[in-house]
């Protein structure tokens, strides 16, 4: 029988030094808020519990001070294993300060990797991550000194003829999950969560490994009076349950409580506003053109998100935006509540959504061009001393059937005019994003050629693909001199047909482009 207690006796009772700690959630979604704040706390009070493992899959923390921030104290954690860093600058700090070994694998490995320590399995099998930093061949997930020295976690194994990796299997000592609701014998529900995450794998994990699990939630109720189809947590899992102050647990960083967002009703939503005519409609709008009927979708945030506007504007039907959350349908939100989605049709939890994505369940994914180079290779995880991490990304981008890159052509000040059906630039971004060499694989072109993957580069003045014989542009803007304004503006020579296409003029007018009714979107 699951015991009620305060969060700090939780942790007094259950997470000991030097012990690994598993979380699920999704940014602020699913995370338990009392634990990490309380835990934080504890070791400034008294120094203990310390020298902890986390492992994470999502990225979880506001970017500022909540989630996984509260945990960035030197010597409370000494190794994190995480999917993604950007939104934990706290613990960002103490990595590039050595003060703590940092790792970074792909968001779906370790979300299945806990399934797989609950299985008793010596790790995750899969071709995920081949060829990208996580590659021991070429930085092993490794983000600093310390986790250098400390070991590997990411193997190269042949199977069959065929080059695999094996990301190997760690005890979890606690899992630290949040629900909704727990009866007095630690079932819980999940009803008012945005995300499932990956709750049940962290759990499985941590209680075979002879380990306990702590449930944040914000209520407890009678055995017996819990719906047994809405509970997702059965109370043979659960050590402890802990009821969190209001503040701390709301279902986003973002948002405390809003019922479209975990499927309990749906509301009206209006179409999305056109964007206005600058070089991020240009890129959503040329991107939006590689849509086929029907497409399954995955978006990245930022630069990508303008593709659903024009598609919306457009009147194209059928498109289904999926998230590497578990969310299926409706329209993914963005922000501090990015990872929930309004109005959803479906939310998965997150090994199952992962399944569906490695195994390449995805039409096309739009996602954003930070630094590319003269193979193919995209980095969006590391640039100088930050740390971002790649989260899905690699997950994504190595298994969707086509990928669209999608961002600006320079970045830092760069001012465009679009008029009379093309491009005119009037102020040159200051930072050359098609560079040479990127500072950090997270997507491979190689790997993506001997695939045989689609792989497109957006931008605003010029689009290129990945062929077989390398990088090459494929079109260009209406107003934009080859020379000058691309040739000049990277540090490679991409390969350049006897007569580069224009891009279409009706990219770059304030009609709608009648995308409707194109072949390929019908």
């Amino acid at each position: 029988m699951a015991k009620i207690m305060t969060a700090r006796e939780a942790i007094n009772n259950y997470i000991q030094d030097g012990m690994t700690v598993g979380y699920s959630g999704f940014v602020g979604a699913a995370h338990a808020e009392e634990i990490s704040l309380t835990l934080g706390q504890m070791f400034l009070e008294t120094g203990h519990p310390c020298g902890l493992t986390v492992m994470y899959a999502a990225g979880q923390g506001d970017g500022v001070s909540r989630g996984m921030n509260h945990l960035g104290e030197e010597g409370l954690v000494t190794r994190v294993i995480g999917g993604h860093w950007g939104l934990a600058p706290r613990l960002q700090k103490l990595a590039l300060e050595n003060k703590l070994a940092a790792y970074n694998l792909p968001q779906g490995v370790i979300s299945h990797l806990f399934r797989d320590i609950a299985a008793g399995k010596p790790g995750v099998l899969t071709h995920v991550g081949l060829k990208t930093f996580v590659d021991p061949r070429i930085e092993g997930g490794k983000l600093n000194d310390m986790a250098r020295k400390s070991g590997d976690l990411v193997q190269l194994v042949n199977i069959n003829g065929q080059e695999r990796l094996l990301y190997k299997a760690i005890a979890v000592d606690v899992a630290v999950i949040r629900a909704t609701y727990a009866d007095t014998m630690g079932n819980c529900t999940m009803e008012h969560e945005g995300v499932l995450a990956e709750a049940v794998a962290v759990a499985q994990a941590a209680k075979n490994s002879g380990g306990k699990v702590i449930v944040q939630v914000k209520k407890i109720v009678e055995h017996g009076t819990l719906d047994s189809r809405l509970v997702k947590l059965p109370g043979i899992y659960v050590d402890a349950v802990v009821v969190a102050a209001e503040e701390n647990h709301g279902q986003t960083f973002g948002t405390y409580y809003n019922p479209a967002y975990s499927g309990e009703c749906r509301v009206p939503v209006d179409s999305l506003a056109p964007l206005a005519l600058d070089e991020r409609k240009v890129i959503a709008r040329r991107a939006a053109m590689e849509l086929v009927p029907n497409a399954i979708v995955n978006l990245g945030i930022g630069m990508p998100e303008g593709v659903a506007a024009v598609a919306a504007e457009e009147g194209l039907q059928g498109m289904v935006l999926t998230t590497e959350s578990g969310t299926i349908g409706g329209i993914p939100a963005g922000g501090k509540d990015f990872g929930v989605t309004t109005n959803p049709d479906c939310v998965l939890d997150q090994p199952a959504q992962f399944d569906f994505y490695d195994g390449g369940g995805l039409d096309v994914a739009f996602l954003g061009l930070a630094q590319m180079d003269k193979m193919g290779n995209i980095n969006v995880s590391k640039f100088g001393p930050k740390i971002a991490g790649c989260g899905g990304f690699i997950n994504i981008t190595q298994n969707a059937r086509k990928v669209i890159y999608c961002g600006t052509f320079t970045a830092g000040g760069l001012k465009v005019a679009v008029q009379n059906g093309g491009l005119q630039i009037l102020s040159e971004g200051k930072v050359k994003k098609l560079i040479d060499q990127v500072e950090q694989i997270t997507f491979s072109g190689e790997y993506a050629r001997e695939q045989g993957q689609q792989v497109l580069y957006v931008t605003e003045r010029a689009v290129f693909e990945l062929t077989c014989d390398g990088v090459r542009l494929k079109e260009i803007a209406p107003g934009i001199d080859l020379q000058r304004d691309i040739l000049d503006q990277m540090e490679f020579t991409p390969l350049l047909p006897d007569s580069i296409p224009l891009m279409p003029e009706a990219l770059f007018s304030p009609e709608k482009m009648g995308l409707a009714s194109c072949g390929k979107n019908q």
